[in-house]
Order: structure tokens, then sequence, then C-alpha cells
């Protein structure tokens, strides 16, 4: 995504939630300095195949991992959205990558980056004590901001850590993303907040605005980037689907 399309999208954020753009940059300057520090990635340090999965936390994860099992995945690059991590890991599978604003099971998280995943580590104006706490124990990263790009700290697009994982996708030159526990619904599960005692339970008002904003931005990326997008989570065959483009 264009920068200059991303901040009008930015913009919108800003009101609809009343974020702190300085916030987020005073975010991003700390995840700046703690890069300099323990080393950060460039975008042509991380590989990218031209088929992806993007894992989300959505309730439909565990099926949709069930699916994806009958795939070569070694043929995938495995994207994991943050909480999602840990869904992939109680199926013995560590993703290539994980996006994160470290707010997921960190245990996890941390157990994969150690197994060789590389991190995406998002910053924002609400996560900057994380980042002092994380980031000084992880390594392969690679970093991020909603708001303006820094030396270490890269803006591809995107709001949640799910629809951030596509844009990272496309960035570095995925063809054909394949969308797992990506509802964008109106539940939200123990992957996505790990405080919760259910399986399962009703997104507050907030995480409904986010998971819409995450929808529109997914479909903007199907109607405005040269790549093949298949949801999972929305009923689409992934037999068919790969029948007809490998004939």
């Amino acid at each position: 995504m264009n920068l200059a399309i991303w901040l009008s999208w930015y913009e919108d954020v800003l009101e609809d939630f009343g974020f702190s753009r300085s916030q987020d940059e005073k975010s991003a300057k700390l995840l700046n300095r703690l890069l300099d520090s323990y080393g950060g990635l460039k975008p042509e340090d991380i590989p990218m195949q031209k088929e992806v999965i993007v894992f989300g936390a959505g309730p439909s994860i565990k099926s949709n991992i069930k699916e994806i099992k009958n795939l070569n995945l070694s043929e995938y690059t495995l994207i994991s959205a943050d909480g999602a991590t840990t869904a992939l890991l109680e199926e013995d599978i560590v993703p290539d990558i994980i996006v994160t604003d470290l707010d997921g099971d960190m245990d996890d998280i941390i157990c994969a980056n150690h197994e060789g995943a590389f991190l995406v580590v998002h910053a924002h104006g609400d996560n900057m004590e994380k980042l002092k706490e994380y980031v000084p124990s992880l390594n392969r990263m690679l970093g991020t901001t909603q708001s303006t790009p820094l030396n270490n700290v890269y803006n591809f697009g995107g709001f949640t850590d799910g629809d951030r994982a596509i844009f990272l996708a496309v960035e570095l030159g995925a063809e054909y993303i394949i969308l797992a526990g990506m509802d964008f619904g109106k539940e939200v599960t123990r992957y996505s907040r790990p405080a919760m005692t259910e399986p399962e339970g009703q997104a507050d008002g907030i995480k409904e605005l986010k998971l819409k904003y995450a929808k529109n931005l997914v479909e903007w990326v199907a109607e405005n980037e040269d790549v093949t997008l298949l949801n999972l989570s929305h009923g689409e065959k992934l037999e068919g689907v790969l029948a007809v483009r490998f004939s």
C-alpha cells in the first residue's frame, strides 16, 4: 500500500478510536532505539514465498488449521497474527513469521521465536512498556508503525495484526494468500484475548470496530493489489480453488 493512501486511513483510525498520533510516534521512536541496540531486520532479510497462509485468531482458526494440514506447508510462508501463534503451536506448527503488538500469549510467541520464527513487532501508543520488557529478549525482529516510518521501523499499511500480516505479505512479494481464522465477526477467542476464561466470547464495541476496519482493509487489498486472496473462514473451498489454480 502506498504510504500516502495508508495515512488517509490512519487519520480515520485516529478519529474513530481517539488514538494519539504523538503517542504512536513516541512508541515508534522507542522501538527504533531498541532495534538500534538489539538488532533490527530490514524487509529484505525476511524470506517470503509467493504462496502464503495468514492465520488470524478468530473462531474458525482450529477448523481452518485442520483443513490446511492437508497441504504441503513447506511450500507456503506461514504468518500468524499475534495470538494465533498459540493455536498453531497447539497443532505442532511453528509459523515462519509472527506479526505482533505483543498482547498475545508472550510465552508462546517467545517459544516460536526461539524455534526460528521471525517477529514483526508493531509499536503503537499503548504498548511502550511491553516493548521495553520484551524486545531485549527477542531476536530476528522487524519493526513496524502505523504512523511515520523510521530507520528501523517500517510502515507497510494495516491496522490490526491480521490485516497488517496481509499487507506485509503483499509488500514482500506474495501472490496468493490463504486466510485462516479471519472471521471479522462479533466473536473473539482466547487466542486473541489470553485472559479470557472461556474459549470464545462476545467482542466489545472497540474490538468490533477494529474487526470492521480489518475487514475493510482486507477488501481494499483484494480490490487494489495484484494478489489472490482465499478466505477459508468465509466458506471458500480450498480444494476447488487449488485445483483450478494448478490445472
